[in-house]
């Protein structure tokens, strides 16, 4: 067995997709998939009717939007490797599922916008990869319109996010100009014609950087250009270092235009080549190595009705060590329960396959008929439980009322499945007289899913009525820490789904008032977690 596991591991890379929205990332991964042979024609992100919708956005209202806000997995084999790619949504109200989701990747790939840099929410996103320690690979976009210069790029990234840059490949003009780039690794100049909107895989040209062919190929300023940036880099910058790349300390750069796929396949052989393959988790029993030889996993999203038809429950499961077989035998570590795990499933978007077995860096979806919640560990052999993973603090609240009385069993259904699948928190008043359910969400657009989510899945139509607080805090010792202080003025309270107290503000004044007048109280912004639930 150590030896199959061994193999296994070796051949497996498992990453997810980082950006700001707008900077190209379900189309990247849309061309990944296609130069993976998953699938024969990449879909354009935007809803046209003439197009196909991408296949990373399978819910309807992403395809209405043409956003991502859900994460998904999508699985290909890659020159004998079985790739695991984590799609997360780019949109900043949707930051604690793409949380949720590196917790379960080994890697993460940071795409920028050629033409804007880094923005907010990849910086956002970044610091959760630091957290982590993530490897963080790097692809510059959109080079097939007019951008900022490679340099001040690489600048950009070692001023702001403290990483040290290697560029992988180097860009040869840009905007109507872009004509291909330079690998480093091959020392090989690839130049590109454009195809059909980037649909169908690239034609590249590839010839030496020294072969006389290049000038009748290149305009002239533009070569000279090329040769002076790469003598830049080439004699300034440092020699690519894996461990400091391993560590998160580095980041590879490479250069292209995922819409016309231009530097897509580069990337995809050299991060084949440089990044991390399955590695250790922490656990109650210390690292566990995925060659240990008893299998475990974790359970890093939940998402209901992926097939509207079969009103399905999905547990997202990360294989962390030993080998999955379908129909095995395997401990609950919350609940103590022993689950047979059956109809173990190969997950593409929306599209499935049934499995027999998987290995550490794997993601398997488990019909989930409610026994599974967010950071659930499962196991055989020696009792372990890895790390939970956190809540983090709302800044949008709003009662949610059900107008029509013979919906009630729908909409109970269907808040209890959001609310477990991580799509929102769920607050409730401490006043026992006020029913409703609270949402409490990171933005906007979180609630109008859960309302919209409702409506489509559920058949519950509802209202909102907002709450004027934007900062929640979990009271650390619960209630009988809240009790000792006596009333609190400046806020109100509230109690999670665990029925744990957490106070709700108007605004950070209010809240540093409360922790002026009550030195004692120890609030926390995150709600910390055991395996599986918050405690």
């Amino acid at each position: 067995m150590s030896s199959e596991l061994a193999t296994a591991v070796e051949s497996r890379r498992n990453f997810a997709i980082i950006s700001h929205p707008d900077a190209g990332k379900t189309t990247l991964t849309e061309k990944l998939l296609l130069y993976g042979g998953a699938i024969h024609e990449a879909g354009a992100v935007k809803a046209r009717r003439a197009q196909r919708h991408a296949t990373s956005d399978w819910m309807e209202m992403e395809q209405q939007r043409g956003i991502s806000i859900t994460s998904t997995v999508l699985q290909f084999a890659y020159q004998d490797c079985q790739i695991n790619l984590l799609d997360t949504p780019g949109h900043q109200d949707f930051s604690e599922d793409t949380y949720r989701t590196l917790a379960a990747a080994d890697n993460a790939v940071m795409l920028v916008d050629a033409a804007k840099g880094l923005e907010p929410q990849t910086r956002k996103l970044f610091e959760v990869c630091k957290l982590r320690s993530l490897p963080i690979f790097t692809f510059i976009n959109k080079l097939d319109r007019p951008g900022r210069e490679p340099l001040e790029l690489l600048d950009e990234i070692e001023q702001e996010l403290e990483l040290q840059t290697y560029a992988v490949n180097w860009p040869i003009g840009m905007g109507d100009r872009f004509k291909g780039v330079f690998d480093r690794r091959s020392r090989k100049i690839h130049l590109f014609e454009r195809s059909g909107h980037g649909r169908r895989e690239a034609k590249t040209t590839i010839v030496d950087i020294g072969d006389p062919k290049i000038e009748d190929l290149l305009d002239q300023d533009l070569y000279f250009q090329f040769k002076d940036e790469l003598e830049v880099i080439e004699e300034l910058g440092p020699e690519l270092d894996m461990e400091m790349v391993h560590a998160g300390l580095m980041t590879p750069i490479f250069f292209g235009s995922a819409m016309t796929n231009f530097g897509v396949e580069l990337f995809l052989e050299a991060f084949m080549d440089y990044a991390l393959k399955p590695c250790a988790y922490h656990s109650t029993l210390g690292d566990i190595e995925p060659t240990y030889e008893d299998f475990s996993g974790f359970v890093f999203k939940l998402q209901a009705n992926m097939d509207p038809k079969h009103r399905d429950r999905v547990a997202f499961i990360r294989v962390c060590s030993g080998k999955f077989e379908k129909d095995m035998t395997v401990s609950h570590a919350r609940t103590g329960k022993t689950i047979r795990l059956s109809r173990p499933q190969k997950l593409f978007a929306q599209g499935r396959a049934s499995i027999d077995e998987a290995y550490p860096g794997d993601v398997i979806g488990l019909n989930n008929p409610g026994m599974f919640a967010i950071g659930d560990t499962i196991f055989q052999g020696k009792k372990l439980e890895y790390d939970g993973i956190p809540c983090f603090s709302p800044e949008l609240f709003a009662y949610l009322k059900n107008p029509n009385p013979s919906k009630f069993k729908q909409f109970q259904k269907g808040i209890s499945e959001l609310r477990e699948e991580g799509a929102v928190q769920i607050m409730y008043s401490a006043d026992e007289s006020k029913r409703d359910p609270i949402l409490a969400a990171v933005g906007q657009l979180q609630i109008e899913v859960v309302q919209f989510r409702l409506q489509n899945e559920y058949g519950v139509e509802t209202r909102l009525e907002l709450l004027p607080y934007t900062v929640a805090r979990w009271v650390k010792d619960g209630w009988p820490a809240l009790e000792k202080v006596g009333r609190i003025f400046n806020a109100i309270t509230v109690k999670d789904s665990w029925d744990r107290p957490v106070l709700l503000f108007k605004n950070s004044w209010n809240l540093h008032q409360v922790n002026g007048d009550h030195p004692d109280l120890v609030l926390d912004a995150i709600a910390p977690v055991t395996s599986g639930q918050v405690s």
